[in-house]
């Protein structure tokens, strides 16, 4: 005989006489803090990490800086069409990356450059994707900064707002059955967090127990529209407590903080088997892309504001009171790798386009007759208007 089971979704539910209209469940959700702004520890508690990884996170949050630099001023000079710089959420990115395993998936935004410098995605790899060049594995199908590296475990960024939630969702799940000791960690900004992804995603990582770390980098703005005509709510975080999502609110420009943070996520997922959800607060000091103009909805006496909160200065600050900072190391380091952007950008912008004819392959064993149509048209049109369409030829610039 067939026996159905059917959940009591009332039984923890108090019973009450009297109309009572809930607007907030409990107070506003706390922030983790470790580090003040002036890298002092502020908790005699909590668990720390070691020299070598405190270390690592600095100086890949000093190479982030000294890439976005350079390639905000790439775009500018039309070397590049596009680019979107991390400035002032490095260690949101970059702390989170630290605290996971070379095993767990990562699926970005777009803002999460820090995540492949961390893991080691060299400046050779990065300019030949931002260039599009002939060694881009994407084969310059993708706008620059959609970055990806199976080999470590990266997920190619997509354009489309949110779409990388569910499919977080759905590939820890692939991890929980499959039995691997592994997680999926899913960033996100909180403009994003509006999208219906990132319901689907949460309500569905949550039903069915998938071991994913959502990371939403709530910066303030999305593009030019501030948090406070984006939502009333106690921000992201409450709606992870609504979708039964075990919840951290951390302050996203304390890298400490941010590193235990995600540390205490990924054992909670690997555990019990569930998804957690990171708010990490911090402020996008930066445009939000190099088509953007953040004076045109912000004021200086903001900016100048959350420059006081620098994750990079005050991890700084703290490295020098645990005594771990050398700088004539960071010196040398700073200035190595400004050398090497420079070096590996003109390398890279003289490298070969990828051939025309390589626009339609990859996905049908045989071209169809549309796509190859559409290739000869195209291909007519260049060799027409040849002086328009340098790099279309897959001749060096």
């Amino acid at each position: 005989m067939i026996e159905l089971n059917e959940r009591n979704h009332l039984q923890h539910i108090q019973i009450t006489h009297d109309v009572e209209l809930q607007q907030h469940a409990h107070e506003s959700i706390p922030m983790l803090q470790l580090l003040d702004e002036q890298g002092m520890l502020l908790s005699t508690t909590c668990p720390l990490w070691d020299q070598a990884t405190a270390t690592k996170i600095f100086n890949t949050m000093h190479y982030i800086r000294i890439l976005d630099e350079r390639m905000v001023s790439a775009q500018r000079q039309g070397r590049i069409s596009f680019y979107l710089a991390c400035t002032g959420e490095e260690a949101a990115v970059i702390a989170s990356t630290a605290a996971l395993q070379p095993n767990d998936m990562i699926m970005t935004q777009y803002r999460e450059q820090g995540a492949l410098a961390y893991r080691g995605y060299s400046t050779e790899q990065f300019m030949n994707q931002l260039f599009s060049n002939a060694l881009d594995p994407n084969k310059g199908r993708q706008m620059p900064i959609h970055y990806g590296d199976k080999a470590l475990n990266f997920m190619t960024v997509s354009s489309p707002l949110g779409t990388q939630i569910p499919q977080a969702a759905g590939y820890a799940y692939g991890q929980r059955v499959s039995g691997e000791s592994a997680v999926t960690i899913c960033y996100f900004g909180e403009g994003a967090a509006s999208e219906g992804d990132f319901h689907a995603g949460l309500n569905m990582a949550a039903v069915l127990g998938c071991p994913t770390i959502f990371l939403c980098r709530n910066n303030g703005y999305a593009i030019s529209t501030p948090a406070n005509e984006q939502f009333v709510g106690d921000g992201i975080a409450a709606r992870g407590i609504g979708y039964g999502v075990k919840t951290i609110r951390v302050d996203g420009n304390d890298a400490l903080a941010v590193f235990i943070a995600t540390q205490t996520a990924r054992q909670i997922a690997l555990e019990e088997q569930c998804p957690v959800l990171i708010e990490a607060m911090t402020y996008r000091l930066a445009a939000h892309s190099t088509s953007d103009d953040p004076s045109s909805y912000r004021v200086n006496e903001e900016e100048q504001k959350w420059q006081a909160k620098d994750p990079l200065q005050r991890l700084q600050r703290h490295l020098i009171q645990q005594q771990w900072f050398d700088e004539a190391a960071t010196e040398a380091y700073c200035e190595h790798h400004r050398n090497e952007v420079l070096r590996a950008l003109k390398v890279a912008e003289r490298q070969p386009n990828i051939p025309i004819d390589e626009i339609v392959t990859d996905v049908y064993a045989q071209v169809p007759l549309h796509l190859q149509t559409q290739l000869d048209a195209l291909k007519d049109h260049v060799a027409a208007h040849p002086n328009d369409y340098p790099k279309m030829t897959g001749e060096k610039s």
